[in-house]
């Protein structure tokens, strides 16, 4: 059962901070103390019983026609690709927890949690206290060195968090201190995951070319980051953002790439899906030479390549091999982080990457605000080797603190129900053996994998067109295993994830029927 929690200002942000935001507040205000104190002081329920009750309400109503549609001609002004993927019906009108009302009128399951972005869901309760910080006079605009309380509030949290630590420990500081190799210490504020995980390709990058002319330890030799192969050996496996260095990561931008291949500037190889063996060969035959191992880049849930999980005796073999080369890991968690107990799924793992990139859920859709965690044995760039004008916005780093307090309250509710949601549909997927081929991913990153292209299109295409269930199928790389992912956001309880297998059951019997 989903634990409603009340919080205030100070309640997160402690007596101190708030009683010096009240002061100044009135000073450029004119209005009470008092006043604003009082705001401070509100408790609010981040999950009150009315909500929950219309959640579970409103599961009966999904794919209905429940408004009028928003009649308009409105196209805005996308370039080609945009405008070709626009579906307007499904675009918001409105939306609360799961659900969102789109323009046509009917009522649609998020089952992807908005592309990743909302594990409490739309107008989350709990989010109210942001509206509390504005009406304090919070600040959301601050510059890199200007970082607000909050933001450095949270960037010891997070520490805290990977560290498994209490924030207040004192111990943290001696953690916060240290520059060995898996040790997460530092925390730089971005706003995109593109570019958190591009902060930490540069910095694997520097210890090959200098950023302003110091000497790197590994000059001359030429870098090779290692990524995650798809199915036929090749790069299209993994995907770490849209700039230029990730996308050529996993293939795109082929001319440029072979550029700097050719010229040794930099090299990309894969390495095969869970065989630490075959990880080791290609760790070796890139540790000698002119050769060196950049990285390794890796999500533990391949949510761009069939939803596949890394094993944990995978990782755990892979991290060892790192280690013994001075090879320094990426784990990508701009779409896990958030979505488990504990908040970050390499914990369950048992393994220490050097860098994790957050973000994406822990703001809960409210701000753009993803984060690079960095080993302080890999913190080699200037301030201006990493950094955007808005990454330290104060009311995003609010949103964290909210999204975190209400996670750590329900860490059992949330590992349950993930757990019941995937073992169900593993479940439902073995009545359908002459579509269905199996189910990837885990807990609310479940991926259902079908025979067939064909299969999967239709499937999808049904969940999304006729019962109003957002589900993606992977089409769009080569090799890749034809697969419909789903993503529920976290307070999707038992009894709505039983309807929601009613509809995947609905679908797959379409679909089947061919």
């Amino acid at each position: 059962m989903i634990q409603n929690i009340s919080r205030s200002l100070i309640d997160l942000l402690g007596e101190s901070y708030i009683a010096s935001v009240c002061r100044a507040k009135s000073l450029l205000s004119g209005r009470s103390y008092d006043e604003l104190y009082a705001i401070a002081s509100e408790k609010v329920e981040f999950y009150p019983q009315s909500f929950a009750q219309r959640q579970e309400e409103l599961m009966d109503l999904v794919g209905q026609s429940l408004i009028p549609a928003f009649e308009n001609t409105e196209t805005g002004a996308p370039t080609g690709a945009y405008g070709a993927a626009q579906h307007s019906d499904m675009a918001p009108l409105g939306g609360q927890g799961v659900f969102r009302l789109g323009e046509g009128g009917k009522l649609y399951f998020a089952g992807k949690s908005e592309h990743y972005q909302i594990p409490l869901g739309h107008q989350f309760p709990g989010y109210r206290l942001i509206d509390n910080a504005r009406a304090l006079g919070i600040l959301n605009a601050t510059h890199n060195n200007t970082r607000g309380f909050i933001t450095r509030t949270l960037e010891r949290k997070l520490i805290a968090c990977v560290n498994s630590m209490d924030p207040a420990d004192p111990r943290l500081d001696e953690i916060i201190a240290k520059k060995e190799p898996g040790v997460l210490t530092s925390v730089i504020n971005l706003e995109t995951g593109s570019l958190a995980c591009e902060a930490a390709l540069k910095m694997m990058l520097s210890r090959f070319y200098s950023l302003d002319g110091a000497k790197a330890p590994y000059e001359g030799r030429t870098p090779v980051f290692l990524i995650m192969a798809d199915n036929a050996g090749g790069i299209t496996g993994n995907y770490h953002g849209t700039t230029v260095l990730a996308q050529t990561l996993r293939g795109l931008w082929p001319g440029f790439y072979a550029a700097c291949e050719g010229s040794e500037i930099y090299k990309v190889v894969s390495v095969p899906i869970n065989d630490a063996e075959g990880f080791r060969r290609i760790a070796q035959q890139y540790n000698t030479g002119k050769y060196k191992t950049a990285g390794f880049c890796h999500e533990i849930i391949l949510m761009n390549y069939g939803g596949i999980r890394l094993s944990e005796e995978y990782l755990q073999e892979v991290y060892r091999i790192c280690r013994e080369t001075d090879t320094p890991v990426l784990c990508d968690e701009i779409q896990s982080c958030a979505w488990y107990d504990g908040c970050f799924l390499f914990k369950k793992y048992g393994i220490r990457p050097d860098f994790v990139s957050v973000g994406k859920g822990f703001p809960g859709g409210e701000y753009p605000a993803s984060k690079i965690l960095v080993s302080g044995a890999f913190d080699s760039l200037s301030q201006f080797g990493a950094l955007v004008t808005n990454g330290q916005e104060e009311l995003a780093s609010l949103a964290y603190l909210i999204t975190m307090e209400f996670l750590n309250a329900n860490e059992a509710f949330i590992s349950e129900s993930g757990k019941y949601y995937h073992d169900q549909t593993v479940a439902l997927a073995k009545n359908y053996p002459e579509i269905c081929i199996g189910v990837e991913g885990d807990a609310h990153m479940t991926a259902i994998c079908f025979a067939t292209v064909e299969d999967a299109v239709k499937f999808t295409g049904i969940m999304n067109k006729e019962l109003c269930v957002d589900v993606s199928a992977q089409t769009y790389k080569p090799n890749c295993p034809p697969v419909a992912l789903t993503k529920l956001p976290l307070i999707t309880t038992p009894t709505m994830a039983d309807k929601l297998l009613k509809l995947f059951a609905l679908a797959l019997n379409k679909t089947a029927a061919k």
